[in-house]
């Protein structure tokens, strides 16, 4: 079986943020780069978005057929992982509802280990609960039948899941950079 790409997803009248190609050689990472790729790992699918370099807006990027070998996936992602300069991957990490690890959760978890080996940036995992249930019915809002939604569903639940994660960065990079008040003094909030 050989892998296929489904890529990228285009809604009419919804601009695109993949990155185009660089006309320069070699990487133009710089410090505020935040090029992120996510991936909803799915058993049959990958799914695969990607935020803009400032890290604020996630977009639907591609879902990629597994293989049958983890290797060979793990590849394929390495290889977009360059085509795309991420400075980092996002690993959604599907916790049951309660917040604990099933099976499901350390399955994933044990594809991340391989996956830090393979690939030349951070991994790191975020809460991917209801994911694909949020993608699924933003789909069908759209008016997309259940055949269009099964080709594009994991590629918006890693976008869902990588606007989640560049959310909550956001708001620790805030809370990181608010003054610390003097002791003795009142915060005042706005």
């Amino acid at each position: 079986m050989h892998p296929v790409s489904i890529r990228p997803l285009r809604l009419s009248g919804v601009p695109s943020l993949v990155a185009e190609p660089r006309d320069q050689a070699g990487p133009s990472h710089t410090r505020l780069d935040r090029r992120t790729l996510a991936l909803d790992l799915g058993e049959r699918r990958v799914g695969v978005a990607l935020c803009d370099s400032g890290g604020r807006l996630a977009t639907p990027f591609e879902v990629v057929a597994r293989s049958g070998q983890r290797a060979t996936d793990h590849q394929r992602i390495a290889a977009l992982v360059a085509e795309v300069e991420a400075v980092r991957v996002v690993v959604g990490l599907p916790r049951s509802l309660d917040g604990s690890l099933g099976p499901a959760a350390r399955s994933v978890l044990a594809e991340v280990d391989d996956l830090r080996q393979a690939l030349e940036v951070p991994v790191f995992t975020h809460d991917e609960r209801l994911t694909t249930v949020s993608a699924d019915r933003d789909l069908r809002h759209l008016g997309l039948g259940a055949p269009q939604r099964r080709k594009v569903v994991d590629q918006v639940a890693a976008a869902v899941l990588l606007q989640a994660w560049l959310d909550a960065e956001q708001q620790a990079d805030r809370r990181a950079s608010e003054p610390t008040p003097k002791p003795g003094s009142a915060r005042v909030s706005p």
